[in-house]
């Protein structure tokens, strides 16, 4: 099974499933900063370790014992693995110079020692996530896919990309208008252009009526629906 895919400078894709799990859930693609900060190690550990968490491997058992999983052939010499593996990338994340025999046993020893050291603690934001990197990596994909957001995304994506758009247009307003972000705090809650704001981000994104009302201070969504309807009638 290929669990590694399109390893990039900038950015990497990672499929997974969780093992022993087969037919629960569907696939997950993770994209992931591939800047050299930590994350590419943190994905691979994760996807290496998931028949640990699984309970597949009995405690006297090795990682490697695990036949399911690429990790197997990391500890391979090159020609008896896949082509289609890479492995010097995960071996310099692990501050491994050569893929050598020596490096190899370097590799499986450290991995044993991630095994021990615990296989839960830090993925939280790799299970549930739908990008894995730094604030400026997920603005940069958020700009990307801000026109390109559809059914087949995430619901967390999908949601964070409308929401930067909505974010967007009460910056225009408020600019339009000459208020500040405290004006929207200070003015009624069924003020005029407050109202006009709420039905923009209504016609123009995919906001919820509860968010608008939060973010324009406008009391409940009950309330701003009855002033949207209101307004609407009249």
């Amino acid at each position: 099974m290929k669990w590694l895919s399109g390893v990039y400078t900038k950015r990497f894709n990672v499929r997974h499933k969780f093992c022993g799990h087969v037919f629960a859930g569907r696939y997950k693609a993770l994209m992931g900063d591939g800047s050299g900060d930590g994350y590419f190690e943190t994905v691979c550990d994760y996807v290496h370790l998931n028949p640990v968490r699984a309970g597949l491997i009995a405690p006297g058992k090795s990682l490697e014992s695990f036949r399911w999983s690429s990790y197997p052939a990391y500890l391979q010499p090159v020609g008896r693995r896949p082509k289609w593996l890479r492995v010097d990338r995960f071996l310099g994340e692990k501050g491994i110079a050569r893929d050598s025999e020596a490096g190899r046993e370097q590799l499986a020893r450290q991995m044993e020692q991630r095994r021990r050291a615990g296989t839960t603690a830090d993925y939280e934001s790799v299970r549930r996530g739908w990008c894995l990197g730094s604030e400026e990596f997920r603005r940069e994909l958020l700009a990307a896919a801000a026109q390109r957001v559809g059914a087949s995304h995430y619901g967390a994506q999908r949601r964070e990309s409308g929401e930067q758009r909505a974010e967007r247009l009460v910056r225009e307003e408020l600019q339009r208008r000459g208020w500040k972000e405290q004006d929207l705090r200070d003015l009624s809650k069924g003020d005029k252009g407050k109202v006009a704001l709420a039905r923009r981000l209504r016609q123009e994104t995919t906001m919820s009526l509860k968010w608008i009302a939060r973010r324009l201070h406008m009391g409940s969504w009950t309330y701003l629906s009855n002033l949207l309807h209101a307004k609407q009638q009249h």
